[in-house]
């Protein structure tokens, strides 16, 4: 019986094919279909695929499945297609291969956030592998092989579904962008010691940048251990000719770089997108030229894994946070930024704050999707006067590298207390075409702040020095769904926040009792607190701000109130009755300036402050 272990392990180059969805393109499958639902439907074109890349000289054909998961699957309505579109892709292969070829069951990334940075655990999306590798083994499959993924924690995950089920080879493959590391920062020197470290079979590149620079890449892989290694690359990188995104890379310029991957270390060659049985024949033929015998390759002594810092204690990030270490009660107002780049009132208002004895300034982040000068600069301008900030930051205008720039950013210029949010839907604002990126949401953020604090980018890399945030996050006592926002709040407790603020309340028992239902991962809560400045009011907060209930009680006080100045007066009473109320459960009080009225919002504190002299 054949042993693809051997086959492997034999001093013997190994050809991949190349591209499937590339061929399956040019035989009429648009890119707006499922092509791993193409197994069912046009089971022929699939074989036609393999059959070609047989004949060009792939010894290893890869099934049809880069998406076959249940959560690539599920737009298309497939999700309960996982087995069938899996199995089926193997068996195709398994006709055209017979005994000439082996079959490799290819699976790709879920195309979504793993925990820390997504709502998807890790036992969920290790079932969902395991399901999709159940099915290809039921199918006839060889080996496996891992590809284009970026996220080292996502292709570990694979693996340990894979061993669960299997003992079959398994080849693990990453993507890496032309700065030679993966999207999450990850170096190929470290991401080679930590997949040998976890049991894989072949080591290797796919995908995303040309042959040019894989090899020297693959160069820097082979300093480090003596596993095979495999480089799949695209066939160049795509450009725009007429509208359309083509791969230029010739099959004769392949072939050539197919000599130096050997050379480099390289053992399995084979393309991926853009490449046709065309690279292949040729690439094949490059193959044939180098000596069996192995390659002598000098071997490095491996680098210590990177450690993380120690986190500097909380007393000393900022006052703000020395207050909330000491156990002491801290007092914030929020201030909108200005919607223009004139910061004249922004520094009237942070100087009132300053002398009135207020601890921080609370800097909301594009509240309800607005368009408004940015919380980093705004926040940088407030602690010129002598105020800290606490600086909201949401996740739905950056993406994931763009937030950790900021983020460092925020860290270089002193910034210290940060309050992480996922952020408003760009519908609820007034720029509704305005689109939102949210690549994670305020769980995950909370993690990859955590990481900096650690001196580790999102990819777990040294990044040569730490930040030293105060960790906050947001929390709804009134919310809907309150089991819900519970579980997502002790998440963002075990992912390290530190401390947390409420949405306004107007409901002392409301906030009692959530917070008797966090008595188990309960942090130091700072109360959101709202002043009402008229019914009207009253009605908007209570009907189009999410998150915010305004029980009818309130609403009727304000409604029988009198005059706009009555109404102004018991908007105040509330709000400090409120802080009276709940003073001894709470640890801080962030009071908003509503329409930016600063003094209203000075009103609420009564004896709580003690003014600057």
């Amino acid at each position: 019986m054949r042993d693809a272990h051997d086959f492997l392990a034999a001093d013997r180059i190994r050809l991949f094919d190349g591209a499937m969805g590339t061929m399956l393109y040019t035989k009429g499958i648009y890119i707006n279909q499922c092509f791993d639902e193409i197994n069912l439907k046009a089971p022929d074109l699939v074989k036609e695929v393999h059959a070609a890349y047989l004949k060009a000289g792939a010894e290893i054909l890869e099934t049809n499945t880069f998406g076959a998961t249940r959560f690539k699957l599920e737009p298309y309505g497939l999700a309960n297609q996982v087995g069938a579109i899996n199995e089926t892709a193997a068996r195709l292969a398994r006709e055209v291969a017979g005994e000439h070829a082996w079959v490799a069951g290819a699976i790709g990334p879920l195309g979504i956030r793993l925990e820390p940075y997504g709502p998807t655990s890790f036992q969920e999306a290790e079932e969902a592998y395991k399901e999709a590798a159940e099915a290809l083994l039921a199918g006839g499959v060889d080996m496996f092989v891992l590809e284009t993924f970026s996220d080292l924690a996502e292709i570990l995950t694979a693996m340990r579904a894979i061993k669960s089920v299997s003992q079959a080879p398994i080849i693990a493959q990453m993507t890496i962008q032309e700065d030679g590391q993966t999207a999450y920062g990850t170096d190929v020197k470290q991401l080679v010691r930590t997949l040998e470290k976890a049991g894989a079979h072949v080591i290797g590149l796919n995908c995303s940048v040309g042959p040019a620079t894989m090899l020297g890449a693959i160069e820097s892989m082979a300093e480090v251990t003596d596993l095979k290694l495999s480089a799949q690359p695209n066939a160049g990188l795509p450009r725009d000719v007429a509208g359309r995104q083509m791969y230029m890379a010739s099959p004769e310029y392949m072939a050539k770089h197919a000599k130096r991957l050997i050379a480099s270390g390289a053992k399995l060659i084979g393309g991926c997108c853009g490449t046709t049985p065309d690279h292949i024949r040729l690439m094949a033929d490059a193959v044939r030229a180098q000596s069996p015998g192995r390659l002598q390759i000098s071997l490095a002594l491996p680098e210590e894994a990177p450690q993380a810092m120690e986190e500097t204690p909380l007393a000393e990030r900022s006052r703000f946070a020395a207050k909330i270490a000491a156990g002491e009660f801290v007092t914030s107002v929020e201030i909108v930024p200005p919607k223009g780049s004139d910061p004249t009132g922004l520094i009237s208002q942070a100087r009132m704050l300053r002398d009135a004895g207020v601890d921080a300034v609370n800097v909301p982040d594009g509240p309800r999707a607005s368009s408004r000068m940015g919380v980093l600069a705004a926040s940088q301008i407030i602690e010129r006067e002598g105020i800290e900030a606490v600086v909201h930051y949401c996740c739905r205008d950056r993406n994931l590298l763009g937030m950790q720039s900021d983020l460092l950013g925020a860290g270089a210029l002193g910034l210290r207390n940060m309050l992480i949010i996922t952020g408003d839907p760009p519908k609820m604002g007034p720029y509704p075409q305005a689109t939102a990126v949210f690549d994670i949401d305020s769980i995950g953020l909370v993690n990859l702040v955590k990481r900096l604090n650690m001196g580790l980018d999102l990819g777990g890399n040294p990044v040569g020095s730490k930040t030293s945030f105060l960790i906050g996050v947001g929390v709804n006592p009134g919310a809907i769904d309150l089991d819900h926002e519970l579980r997502r709040f002790a998440w963002k407790v075990e992912a390290g926040a530190q401390f947390a603020i409420t949405q306004p309340v107007f409901d002392p028992d409301q906030l009692k009792a959530f917070l008797r239902a966090i008595e188990g991962f309960r942090i130091p809560i700072i109360a959101g607190i709202w002043p009402l400045t008229s019914y009207r009011n009253a009605e908007f907060m209570s009907n189009e701000v999410p998150g915010v209930v305004v029980p009818p009680v309130i609403l009727d006080r304000m409604k029988r109130a009198g005059d706009a100045d009555a109404q102004r007066r018991e908007g105040i009473a509330i709000a400090r009755e409120m802080l009276a109320e709940v003073r001894s459960e709470i640890q801080g009080v962030q009071v908003s300036a509503p329409f930016g009225k600063v003094a209203l919002a000075l009103e609420v504190f009564g004896n709580e402050l003690a003014p600057v002299r």
